[in-house]
């Protein structure tokens, strides 16, 4: 019995595993302090549960159009023309479950084989493996850490060839937490005007920026980069949806009409109650995201001093998301036990036998000198994982 070579292929989201791992251990009783969550640690607010309540009570418990509800698209139009003043139509947005949904479905409809899609590096674990699903082949860019990990117009163009088919740009950015300014986003849409190939905006963290910097989509440009541009979004991280699974893509229609036609293939329509709340969530005010906003910004600040306070580690203060790139490559060569650290593997393998403490090896994301620590977790839960950390690097020899 052969299986598909081509699936055999796919990594496991190391995200989710290290995730799955440390809830496992806690169930065990370990105590046990994960930084590898990927999700806001509030709860959805109480008016979007109300909303799906009253979704339930009328009986709207029965399949939408596969790609969204009319009701919910309409809200999405109205969203992206207030916050990112970009005009669409409902023919131009399909709703799909969750964001990397969205995604996968991108790929499949844009990509042959063959086709080459740059991914800045680092990069978020999925989007490789995404192309990989649609036949396609992943460009890596590499960023500095001096720079925040953005890629530059300069960059990308060395990394265009005649298969160019997109650029994945994710801002603000997982897993390393970079927002683009204008002039930035600028330079970079007039390449891919120029050499003509799409970008894929992945969105999801907009509202989570801070330091007064503001998130631009790169749609909003122009109306020949809003041509070539496919925006992703989506309810997980603003308003605390994760697993509420509601993600949308808003673009040109002939691209929404093929996702449209995967997608009634594949999954038909998102939740309905999901879709209904959602479209409440979209039209309300954004009280429940300023709070999550401000407190994610203490625990930000927190965290990255504390981490450039402690020997052989540093980081970077990220601009936007709720993530950490913590760079460890100055505890290369040092040894836990007889365990000799020669990356993010064999550090994170033995932060926690030692210390009960996950985070992401950076391997996971194309960058083995870091590790990734989310600060999407409770401050005492920041404290108490950071002092486990510093025990950690005096125990190195």
């Amino acid at each position: 019995m052969i299986l598909s070579t081509k699936n055999q292929g796919i990594s496991e989201s190391l995200t989710l595993s290290i995730d799955a791992k440390a809830k496992k251990m806690l169930s065990e009783g370990h105590d046990v302090i994960g930084f590898g969550a990927g999700e806001p640690d509030f709860p959805t607010p109480d008016f979007i549960i109300q909303a799906a309540k009253d979704a339930l009570d009328q009986g709207l418990t029965k399949y939408t159009p596969s790609s969204g509800t009319l009701k919910l698209r309409q809200a999405i139009c109205r969203k992206l023309e207030r916050d990112n003043n970009i005009v669409y139509t409902p023919d131009e947005i399909i709703v799909s479950n969750g964001a990397k949904h969205s995604l996968f479905n991108i790929f499949q409809a844009l990509l042959n084989p063959g086709d080459e899609v740059i991914i800045p590096q680092p990069y978020w674990l999925s989007y490789p493996e995404m192309v990989k699903m649609a036949d396609g082949v992943s460009v890596f860019v590499n960023t500095r850490e001096d720079n925040y990990f953005k890629i530059t117009a300069e960059s990308l163009k060395k990394a265009i060839t005649p298969r160019t088919k997109a650029l994945v740009l994710n801002n603000p950015s997982n897993p390393n937490g970079s927002v683009y300014t204008r002039e930035e986003l600028e330079e970079i849409a007039q390449a891919a005007v120029d050499y003509g190939f799409f970008i894929i905006s992945d969105e999801i963290y907009e509202e989570l920026v801070y330091d007064g910097m503001q998130h631009i989509s790169i749609a909003s440009l122009d109306e020949r980069v809003k041509n070539i541009t496919l925006t992703v979004n989506g309810m997980s991280k603003a308003y605390s949806m994760t697993g509420w699974r509601i993600g949308y893509t808003a673009g040109p229609k002939e691209i929404i009409k093929v996702m449209g036609n995967i997608q009634s293939h594949s999954t038909s329509n998102p939740n309905s109650i999901a879709q209904y709340a959602s479209a409440v969530a979209l039209e309300a005010p954004k009280d429940c995201i300023s709070g999550m906003v401000r407190e994610f910004d203490k625990r930000r600040k927190y965290m990255a001093d504390r981490i450039n306070s402690i020997p052989l580690l540093s980081c970077r203060l990220p601009k936007g998301a709720f993530y950490i790139m913590m760079n460890i490559s100055q505890t290369f060569g040092k040894r836990y036990g007889d365990k000799q650290l020669d990356g993010s593997l064999s550090f994170a393998d033995a932060l926690l036998d030692s210390q009960k403490v996950t985070v992401v090896p950076g391997i996971a994301f194309g960058a083995d000198n870091y590790v990734r620590l989310s600060y999407a977790v409770s401050m005492e839960t920041i404290q108490k994982g950071l002092d486990r950390i510093e025990n950690f690097i005096k125990e190195l020899i």
